[in-house]
């Protein structure tokens, strides 16, 4: 299982396809890992893809501060990838947090952005969505097993429909450990303190518009799940009225769309056709 080392000494889990055709670095969503794009990795056959478990995520270590659990420090982090694997620019296919962290990026190093496709997630986000969030992160589940886990998931989960039964196990498989007395997140519990201390939920709502901004002239596109209460659709359709982009609405989907619905893969597909490769660097 290929790691690196950051620069503040934490093992951090990565994977790279190595194909061809332009790079995609995959980032995923707040609590979650680089699994969060196995749905839709067998679909991007004609680019490189690379994805990567965040600090205190997955596969990666955890750290002992749990204040680098922030958006500007897994920036750094997924720089300092690139530059351990000798890439110069990447594309980001972004879910959720890898969402901000792409915006985070245009602050920090906007020359080594090509692009970016935002999966349910913009330049603000709604205060209602983040609420639901914040009751459960950082604390394990009440279920028994991934199979009372999956079935939990398919049939109180809102603002989801149409999902096969098979699709909760592999979600169940994805995010939680079994051990003895039950189940257990497979991330840092502190990153709840993290969040905590990174948005106030009771304070006026921030934007990321000028970070947006710009990424004006790069290929462009945005996925949102119908029922979203992450990414509003007041939002969803200014981001398009502020810049040229490729984009969609799932249907029976709320945060997040898996990446592999029709809706999501044409899209995907149009936003990589454009996208810089890597000869033209």
């Amino acid at each position: 299982m290929p790691h690196f080392t950051s620069s503040d000494g934490l093992s951090l889990y990565y994977d790279d396809t190595g194909g061809e055709g332009p790079v995609v670095l995959c980032l995923s969503g707040l609590t979650r890992n680089a699994t969060d794009f196995d749905y839709v990795l067998p679909h991007l056959k004609n680019a490189r893809v690379i994805r990567m478990d965040y600090r205190g995520r997955g596969q990666s270590e955890w750290a002992k501060d749990f204040t680098t659990y922030a958006l500007p420090r897994e920036a750094q982090d997924a720089l300092e990838l690139l530059d351990h694997l000798r890439i110069e620019k990447t594309a980001i296919l972004g879910t959720s947090r890898g969402g901000l962290i792409a915006l985070t990026l245009m602050d920090m190093a906007a020359d080594r952005v090509t692009g970016v496709c935002f999966n349910d997630v913009g330049p603000v986000i709604q205060t209602d969505g983040l609420e639901v969030i914040l009751v459960f992160i950082g604390r394990n589940p009440i279920w028994k097993s991934r199979a009372e886990a999956a079935e939990a998931l398919s049939t109180r989960l809102p603002g989801f429909a149409n999902v096969p039964d098979s699709r909760w196990s592999e979600e169940a498989a994805h995010h939680f450990v079994q051990t003895e007395t039950g189940l257990a997140i497979n991330y840092d519990p502190k990153l709840r303190n993290a969040v905590l201390a990174e948005f106030d939920p009771k304070a006026p709502a921030g934007d990321m518009w000028p970070q947006f901004e710009a990424l004006k002239g790069r290929p462009l596109a945005v996925l949102r799940g119908i029922n979203s209460d992450i990414l509003g659709r007041e939002t969803f359709l200014e981001m398009q009225a502020r810049a040229p982009m490729f984009a969609t609405e799932v249907a029976d989907r709320a945060h997040v769309p898996f990446l592999d619905e029709p809706e999501c893969l044409t899209v995907l597909q149009q936003w990589i056709n454009v996208l810089p490769s890597k000869e033209t660097l």
